[in-house]
Parts: structure tokens; sequence; C-alpha cells
């Protein structure tokens, strides 16, 4: 496929031959080769920035002006041929300025899909634009019976910058998942990559699974993907991507995830609100290449936290919404007990580096600040490839098959009785592993901090035969931070995950 398409005219202004135009290109032999190939390509080149080319009004659309604007179903691409899937296309606007070409592939050819302004319903007031004038697409949605067999409901999402979406059955949107991160939390400001084309493979005929191949494209580096995406109890994207850096990159982050957390009934200061809690997740949950299991709740910080886990070939990380039961949120409208989990599951040989994990103070809802990723150690050199493979798993909850009872609820304040600035901690772990302890043969605690030092450590059983409760406390000793550990043994085998948590002053 021709390399001018991504960055023809439309792109440039409309300075170039018409024939380097995407919706000008005929149907052209494809095959996975050729998205490696543009990627490479581009990295070889300047980075050329999307023109701002959207035309007034839709450059200027509202929040409510560009929901007015939907794709009309009755349009949805392989709508009516069985073929477990159906396509639809978001127009340009509001946030949504760049344009992203949309490919469809069938027995071997790729055919970019025309703009037609019919695709789409304008309503509020809202008009189409004039015949002949091609605004383009913004990302994509895919349809499935994943609810009802008589019904199609949306499944995944790919729209702005690097960002996809997904749900598992029963579930709605939440947190989402990016191509690749750069420079996140850095003082000189995150660079965010983009998608720029799409191609699609038609599913054959009774499908479970549609495959995406993408290209994205940033100042720093160059990247293809091809997503496998199955969709179902638990919606499952293979990943398979290929970096090439224009730069050396010193802080790139791997299979990132991006959530939000604004309070939780543990954790409200300064919160006036109905609900006990707001958040798309709960926390970071990782298991080590070393068989550790690490739980680490979230929070949402006084000043940015940036916290990272050293480890080796890790099994796998993710950003969990832990708590799904309604009673816990006690918002009827944004059903946070619905939200996904999202786990990735490293595939082959990913070698030494860090599970990051930043945490951005917010007052709102609306903002995502929790991000989660793997840093490679060492630098990706420019000119150079780097392969990856990853299973993304979008599911209810966040059973990985450990075998180990989870913390399910943390707690802190003043410590009773204490001189000022101690702090009690209490963690309460749930689990089957749990229920066989006899009453007088209580867990033995294994509690470590980084600074300070931690006494009047206690474990108790709760009510119910399979939970425990965990309560220590920390004497400071001044220190303004300290990373505490901790978790519960019977004779040297751990039968809780480890909870971890950093208390800042």
């Amino acid at each position: 496929m021709p390399l001018g398409g991504l960055f023809g005219p439309r792109e440039r202004g409309g300075d170039a031959e018409a024939e380097d135009a995407p919706g000008a290109v005929g149907p052209q032999p494809f095959d996975a080769g050729n998205v490696r190939a543009l990627a490479r390509a581009l990295a070889q080149k300047p980075y050329k920035k999307p023109a701002a080319n959207l035309p007034t009004p839709y450059d200027k659309l509202s929040y409510d002006d560009y929901r007015a604007i939907r794709f009309n179903p009755e349009r949805a691409i392989w709508k009516g041929e069985n073929r477990g899937f159906e396509l639809q296309l978001f127009h340009r606007g509001f946030l949504f300025q760049d344009r992203v070409d949309v490919f469809l592939v069938a027995d071997g050819m790729a055919q970019s899909i025309t703009y037609r302004p019919d695709l789409f319903v304008f309503e509020r007031g809202v008009k189409p634009p004039a015949a002949g004038q091609d605004l383009g697409f913004s990302g994509f949605r895919l349809h499935g019976p994943i609810n009802r067999a008589d019904y199609f409901d949306e499944i995944a999402v790919f729209q702005g910058a690097s960002y996809f979406r997904a749900v598992a059955k029963g579930q709605v949107y939440g947190l989402s998942a990016r191509g690749l991160a750069i420079n996140t939390a850095d003082a000189a400001g995150e660079e965010f990559p983009a998608f720029r084309a799409f191609w699609i493979e038609r599913p054959e005929p009774g499908a479970n699974s549609v495959v995406v191949h993408a290209v994205l494209d940033s100042p720093s580096a160059a990247a293809a993907y091809r997503f496998t995406i199955r969709p179902g109890e638990e919606t499952v994207f293979d990943v398979e991507t290929a970096i090439y850096p224009r730069v050396d990159l010193d802080k790139a982050g791997l299979a990132p995830l991006t959530s939000m957390f604004f309070f939780d009934a543990d954790d409200r200061r300064g919160v006036d609100d109905f609900r006990p809690a707001v958040h798309d997740s709960d926390g970071l949950l990782m298991q080590t290449g070393r068989g550790e299991t690490l739980w680490r709740p979230v929070t949402n910080p006084s000043e940015l936290q940036l916290s990272a886990f050293a480890d080796a070939n890790p099994r796998g990380f993710g950003l969990m919404q832990r708590n799904t039961d309604f009673g816990h949120y006690e918002d009827l409208e944004a059903a946070y007990e619905r939200r996904p989990s999202a786990w990735i599951e490293p595939i082959g040989d990913w070698g030494e580096g860090t599970v990051q994990l930043v945490e951005i103070p917010t007052d709102e809802e609306i903002h995502d600040n929790i991000v989660a990723f793997w840093r490679p150690k060492g630098t990706l050199k420019a000119k150079s490839e780097y392969t990856k493979t990853y299973r993304l798993h979008w599911r209810a909850g966040d059973q990985t098959g450990a075998g180990l009872a989870r913390a399910m609820q943390t707690r802190a304040g003043a410590a009773p009785r204490r001189p000022e600035g101690d702090r009690i901690f209490v963690v309460d772990f749930v689990g089957d592993s749990l229920k066989d302890i006899a009453p007088d043969a209580a867990p033995k605690a294994d509690v470590s901090t980084s600074a300070g030092q931690l006494h009047d450590i206690v474990v108790e059983r709760l009510p119910g035969a399979n939970a425990w409760r965990l309560s220590a406390q920390l004497d400071t000793g001044g220190a303004p931070l300290a990373e505490l550990k901790a978790r519960l043994l019977v004779g040297d085998k751990p039968v809780t995950e480890t909870w971890v948590f950093r208390w800042t002053a």
C-alpha cells in the first residue's frame, strides 16, 4: 500500500496529487508485513504533524454538539452478513480533530472507507457538510452479540491518540488502554503517540474474533500493531507490536493502561458526595517473574506520585476494579461496579524493567489520573526495532488464578493513644486460602517498612470463615514517605497476596 496514503492532500492541506489520498486509492494487496514496513519507513523520516484542517463549524463543536452526530446503525459495515461483528465509524469534531484512515481487508486486498455524510445522522441543529466535502473519520467501534444473540452491543472502541477500550459481557466502559506511552509524568511533558491508520480484516461468517492492524506515529517513534479481538465473558485482545524509535527512548511505557480514581469509602479526604466511592479502578495487581502476587491500592494523592516495581519477565500486571458491589458505589447512572478490570499478560521474553504506577491529583471524576505500564530496562535505541507480544484481558473483578486471599479493604488513620504523627494501617484479607485455619492458629504477619518503625502488629479473625485482619502502627520518625509491605503466612507459606502501600506525610 502506498506510503503517501497517510500523508496525502487531506493531511497536507490539499497540495499533493489526488492519487496520494487514501480515499482515491483503489484496492491494494495487503498482509501484516505491510503495516510493519510502513511504520519502519515512517521512523526513517522526520515526523510530520497532522494538519489542523477540520473546517468550521466541526472544529468548534461542543460535547453535546458532537454527540448529536452519530453513525447510522443501518449503515453498519457487515450488517446482516452473519459475520459475528459490525463496524461503525466516528465523525471528527470536539476533542477528536485528527483524521484516521480506515481500511477494510478482504481476500488479501485493502480498500479505504470513503467518508460520506449519509453514513451519519446529524441532529439538534448540527448540519451535514456539503456534498463532496470529505471530513474523514476519527476512529471506529466494533459491535457484536456479546450480551444477547439478537442484539449487537458495543464491544470495543478505538478513538483519540492511541487510546482504545473494551468491555466483557454485562459491562460498561471504564478504563482505557493505549498503544504506547512516552515520557509519562516527565517534567518536560508527556508525548501522546497517535494511531494514524487502521486495517480491519473482514471476519469469516460466524466468526468469534476479528483482527485489527494499526500504525502509530509520534515525534519520537512509529509503531505497528496487530490486535486479535475475542469478545465474551472475558474479552481478550492478543496484541503484537513492533516499535521503531526515531530518537533514543529512555522513558517508553509499553502496554499502558489509563484509569480514574477520585475517592473511595476509605479515602474521602475533602469530598462532599452522596456516593461512597467513585473510581474506574481501585488498585494495581502484579504477578512478578518470581511468582509473588502484589496488590497496590491506588490513591488520589495531594501531589503527583510515581512508583516503580522492579521485575524480570513479569507474569502479569493490571489495573483492577476489585469491588463489584453496587452498594460500594450507589451510582445508578455511572455503574462503576460494572466497569472492567484490565490485565496484561506478557508473552515471551520481556526481560528486565519496572511496572510503573503514576497517580495524579484530581478534583473531578472526569479526569483520568491513574496510569500503569511496563518500562523496559535501558534505552530503546533510534533506528532499531523492538517487538513485544501480550494478551490484554478485559474482565470483571480480578480473578487471576493465584489462589491467594486478597486484600479487600485498606484503612489508615491516626494511631490511637500514640504520639502525634504515628499512623495505623488496617488491611482485611479475604479468600478461600484462609478458611481452614484453626481459630487458635492465627496466621503470622510478615510486614516491613522503608522508613520509621512498625509496632503493635496484630492479626485477628474477622466474622466469617475466610477473612482475617492485619493491623500495624507506624512510628514515622519524621519521615515524609514510607513504603509498606504486608502479607500473612501459615508456617513459611504465603496464604495472601502481598499488600504494598505508599504513605506520605
